[in-house]
């Protein structure tokens, strides 16, 4: 079990094939598509939230204090990682969320605020609010602050800057982009 452990792809399938094993049996050997699509869903959203309250509750807050000889391994490794993963968590989260619900039906009812899909409809614009703000906000800005687009150092703190505020909005957002998204299970149709 230890070099299943110790080898991060080793241990990703054997996370795979345990779901599998569980989706496999939990439904009597037949796997129904909606429940992948909403745990897929569930999955993506769990990585992008959990590396925007990582950017924002950790890594943003520690930068400070952390000497200066040791922050380009931050900026070199470290970020560009969580954000690649970053990025396509919130991808991901988008496209299972809207195919979610377009597979339920109600994808046109919620971004219309229809009677019973209020809540869940503003939940997905918060959500298509912070996506934006990863990919054309955030991104952007990180790509000058961490030096992989030439710019000096103004322009570089100007861009550090605007991606903090950006992630720090989509922090505001996310509580109550999740408690639409929980809430409509129980209050939506």
């Amino acid at each position: 079990m230890t070099i299943v452990l110790e080898k991060l792809n080793f241990a990703i399938l054997a996370a795979v094939i345990l779901a599998a094993v569980v989706l496999l049996g939990v439904g009597g050997g037949e796997i129904y598509p909606l429940a992948v699509a909403v745990w897929l869903h569930v999955v993506s959203g769990v990585l992008w939230i959990g590396l925007l309250w990582y950017f924002n509750l950790v890594q943003i807050p520690t930068m400070p204090k952390i000497p200066a000889e040791l922050k380009p391994a931050i900026g070199k490794f470290i970020a560009p990682s969580a954000l690649f993963w970053f990025r396509y968590g919130a991808l991901a989260t988008v496209i299972t969320g809207l195919a979610v619900a377009a597979h339920k039906g109600y994808l046109a009812l919620a971004l219309t605020f229809a009677d019973g899909y209020v809540t869940i409809g503003v939940g997905m614009y918060l959500a298509l609010i912070m996506a934006f703000n990863v990919w054309f906000i955030i991104w952007p800005n990180q790509k000058v602050a961490l030096g992989m687009v030439e710019a000096d150092a103004d322009a570089k703190a100007k861009a550090a800057r605007m991606a903090m505020l950006a992630s720090r909005t989509n922090t505001v957002l996310s509580l109550a982009m999740l408690y639409c998204m929980v809430a409509q299970n129980i209050v939506g149709k």
